[in-house]
């Protein structure tokens, strides 16, 4: 009987019952209850994220335990900082943060489609309808309405030769953020990002070749890509030369110092020629150790350790420009872009393990005398770095996140090239198919389809109030001209430039990121309707 969760008793008729161990500490949801309490935790988070939809959404500032602030629109960003202490509401969370994973675009959406969906089943919850028919009619018109993007999507040109519409679908991911006013430039600086890194053969990006540097000071328009390595360290000694051409570069792993006797036993100097005797081995071991350096042709050593003031004036004699205290991944990308090997040992240095750049130079910045070496010209033309520039941290990485969102759409027109039209046009385009589709169904999962397409709604609905808009008026007046012109182009005009169409306004967004928001929201909803009973301890309830 040991699979009974708790111990047997027996009443005086000698009826058995199961005793649960703490059942007093512990609170219970169960059914409806239960439901509705995962709903409200769902549609809390959602409604947090429903003004920062769209060109014109409102930025959140978050502020950590430890009083760092962040202000930032992205849905992931936002939802990762938020204390969040409920079940449900951390599955909204993980929602958000599948999405930027997979796609890197589309976070608010997402949410607020899942936040809408759970909305529109509350009320069918409410009128008698069982969760798991609910569930299962959102399934089928999610997968309806995939199909529906499909016979929408256009193909899309992905030329090297003429980047311009790449460009423009860049420029409508920046359009909510912080650095819309480098609009252009930010888009331009991504596309070439990705063009420079992307396999036409294999449709890949690497994203591990794209470094992304920030420096405080300066303005967003002096943001510039780096067609090489931007190393946030200078020469060792002030002396050094600050400009390097034709370099060959040594990439050490190794300590720049003599080496150490590896053993416990401890080293008596007893007299001045002892100490001499001890100091011409270090000073020896060092000149042998830049000696083998200098005999592979190395012009420059990049080392990952630090090494003391005389091994550094022993480098200046030696004519050996260094930079010492290069962290790991920085290590790896400079081999990468340079054609070089990591060398772990002075023994192992040779002329064909050596990286080759065209040109190291180092950068000073303002009145701080902060500076920064920048490698370029380099053997492996495809690593780049984009180095940006900003009034203050919180602008940085602000505008860190929203390169990273242009640079995923980016990458995904390379691996798929169909894109369909923003500003809400594929939503309501999908809702009106899936409501028609609604009219064909006998079974009670008509209602899960009317209410699927209600809950697509929200997407246009929530940009156009964002932008000041009558939400309704817009809605019913761009959903009434989409089904006159058969368009499914026309979308919201939050930027109220005068037209609704979509195509003229260049709105575009990946098929890829569409499809996954409605796929993802769909399935976090089924999973959470499917959920009827909660025990959790008394005090946390």
């Amino acid at each position: 009987m040991s699979f009974i969760p708790g111990s047997l008793g027996f009443d005086e008729f000698g009826t058995p019952f199961i005793i649960i161990k703490d059942q007093h500490k512990q609170r219970r949801l169960t059914g409806i209850d239960a439901l509705k309490s995962h709903i409200m935790a769902a549609r809390s988070i959602a409604k947090t994220l429903y003004t920062s939809l769209g060109p014109k959404g409102l930025d959140k500032m978050m502020v950590s335990s430890d009083g760092e602030v962040t202000v930032t629109n992205d849905g992931a960003t936002i939802l990762n900082m938020m204390d969040v202490d409920h079940e449900i509401a951390k599955l909204m969370v993980q929602l958000s943060q599948s999405q930027d994973n997979e796609i890197g675009d589309g976070t608010t959406g997402v949410v607020v489609i899942a936040g809408a969906l759970l909305e529109q089943a509350e009320h069918l919850l409410d009128q008698g309808i069982h969760p798991i028919r609910i569930a299962d009619g959102f399934e089928l018109a999610a997968q309806s309405a995939c199909k529906h993007l499909d016979s929408i999507a256009d193909s899309f040109p992905v030329d090297i030769n003429n980047l311009e519409p790449l460009i423009k679908t860049a420029m409508t991911t920046l359009g909510s953020k912080i650095i819309n006013k480098c609009h252009r430039q930010m888009a331009e600086i991504a596309v070439n990002a990705v063009i420079s890194v992307a396999d036409f053969d294999k449709r890949d990006v690497n994203f591990e070749l794209i470094k992304v540097q920030g420096k405080e000071g300066g303005r967003l328009e002096d943001t510039m890509l780096v067609k090489g390595v931007v190393v946030d360290k200078d020469f060792s000694h002030p002396q050094m030369p600050k400009e390097l051409k034709n370099v060959h570069l040594a990439i050490l792993t190794c300590p720049f110092e003599p080496p150490k006797p590896k053993t416990k036993h401890k080293l008596d100097v007893a007299s001045v020629e002892d100490y001499r005797a001890l100091r011409k081995y270090e000073q020896d071991t060092f000149n042998e150790m830049v000696k083998k350096v200098k005999d592979a042709g190395a012009t420059l050593a990049i080392c990952q350790w630090g090494f003391d003031d005389e091994a550094n004036h022993l480098l200046l004699k030696h004519e050996l420009p260094a930079v010492r205290w290069v962290g790991g991944p920085e290590i790896e990308l400079i081999a990468i872009a340079t054609g070089g090997r990591i060398i772990p040992r002075f023994e192992e240095v040779s002329k064909e393990k050596l990286g080759y750049a065209g040109k190291v130079s180092e950068l000073s910045f303002g009145t701080t005398k902060d500076k920064m070496l920048v490698i370029e010209e380099c053997k492996n033309s495809r690593a780049v770095t984009i180095f940006i520039r900003g009034g203050n941290k919180m602008i940085i990485e602000e505008a860190k996140r929203s390169i990273h969102d242009a640079l995923c759409v980016v990458r995904n027109l390379v691996q798929d090239n169909r894109i369909v039209y923003g500003g809400g046009a594929a939503e309501i385009s999908c809702a009106i198919a899936v409501s028609t589709e609604a009219d064909k169904i006998s079974s009670i999962e008509q209602y899960a389809y009317r209410a699927f397409a209600d809950a697509l709604e929200s997407v246009p609905l929530a940009l156009a109030e964002n932008s000041g808009l009558s939400p309704i008026d817009t809605l019913t007046q761009v959903r009434a001209r989409q089904i006159k012109e058969n368009n499914p182009a026309l979308g919201i005009d939050c930027m109220l430039v005068g037209t609704n169409d979509m195509k003229e306004q260049n709105v575009i967004e990946t098929l890829h990121s569409k499809k996954q928001q409605i796929i993802l929201a769909a399935q976090l909803v089924k999973m959470i309707l499917k959920i009827d009973d909660v025990r959790v301890p008394g005090e946390d309830f």
